[in-house]
């Protein structure tokens, strides 16, 4: 479906995609945009999405990473206007990872590349960071037809969306989206770790964490072209977005995780020694010594694991300052870029 009638589909994305609303337009333009696309095997679709994002972000350069596709991807979207580079290494977290180093702008349009997202909806979006001030914009889908969303997927985006926000906040409806916008500073002073579809959980926390300022963009979401199939898999790669998140939970929340253990054992050792201890009261005798040493065993474990909370918790502090001070030291949104 072309941007236009996307666009008169749906009362979501923004009627003006020349930028209404922001504060000062001409500014606007003078900002660099880059619009990144990761692509594997999404022949069916680049040109599509190539020519739909020139369409509603005229002054912005689309690139266009290919991670080892094998269907012509690189050949159509260079072709339809995009710059055109490469990353060996497989996998969409790898990818970004080379975009977010190698592309200078000053705001970045980060969207898959298989047309399911809603191009004429990046004013609107790029308008909400520069005039509030963001470093990051999410697009929430809304999806417009049945086969948008598969089952598996929409229930593990929903149970993965409660538990970011359970751990690190509520800030986020949809923390899988892979169409945002960034700011330059956040761009170049987030470490990107992951190697996967869990770039995207990634993305979430890191801004959660340092408590950046963050919003979210309602946009439409469709199904994909026919004959392009997803290469997102509900089950592996479910579990592995939920082990980053509790990879990054251990990493960014170590005395909560570390201290729930050691309370944990803590209640079992006593409910263990509490049945000795009034045998010992009343008879001076203790009859189920492994028991006692077990209960021994667990509260001596219980200190641990809070004392290396309270160890871990520090060493995190540091790390989340050190972020903060790269963060800080780069340009803000919407600054006018430095001439040398």
């Amino acid at each position: 479906m072309s941007s236009n009638a996307r666009l008169a589909n749906t009362g979501l994305a923004d009627t003006n995609p020349g930028g209404a609303g922001l504060a000062d337009p001409a500014a606007a333009r003078r900002l660099d945009v880059a619009v990144l696309v990761p692509c594997y095997n999404e022949g069916q679709a680049i040109a599509s999405v190539v020519s739909d994002f020139r369409a509603a972000l005229p002054q912005a350069t689309v690139y266009v990473y290919d991670n080892n596709s094998t269907d012509g991807t690189a050949a159509l979207a260079e072709r339809a206007g995009a710059t055109v580079r490469r990353e060996s290494r497989q996998g969409k977290g790898y990818v970004v990872r080379r975009m977010f180093n190698d592309v200078e702008a000053d705001i970045y349009v980060l969207v898959d590349g298989d047309a399911t997202y809603d191009a004429p909806s990046a004013p609107a979006m790029v308008a909400k960071l520069l005039d509030e001030r963001l470093d990051m914009v999410v697009a929430s889908r809304v999806d417009r037809d049945d086969k948008a969303y598969r089952r598996g997927h929409r229930a593990g985006n929903w149970l993965l969306t409660g538990v970011v926000a359970h751990m690190f906040g509520r800030d986020f409806t949809d923390i899988l989206s892979g169409y945002r916008v960034f700011s330059r500073r956040f761009v170049k002073s987030f470490p990107i770790l992951s190697g996967g579809f869990e770039i995207e959980t990634e993305l979430t926390v890191h801004a959660l964490q340092l408590e950046l300022p963050v919003g979210e963009v309602a946009t439409p979401y469709y199904s994909r072209p026919s004959g392009s199939a997803s290469k997102l898999s509900t089950w592996s790669d479910g579990f592995r977005i939920l082990w980053t998140v509790f990879k990054l939970y251990r990493a960014e929340r170590p005395l909560s995780l570390f201290g729930g253990f050691g309370i944990a054992l803590a209640i079992v050792s006593v409910g263990l020694a509490i049945p000795i201890f009034i045998t010992y009261v009343e008879e001076g005798l203790v009859p189920r010594l492994p028991t006692a040493v077990l209960s021994t065993g667990l509260m001596v474990l219980a200190f641990l694991s809070i004392a290396c909370g309270l160890i871990l918790d520090t060493v995190t502090r540091g790390r989340r300052e050190l972020k903060l001070l790269a963060y800080l030291a780069l340009r803000a949104p919407g600054e006018e870029r430095r001439r040398s």
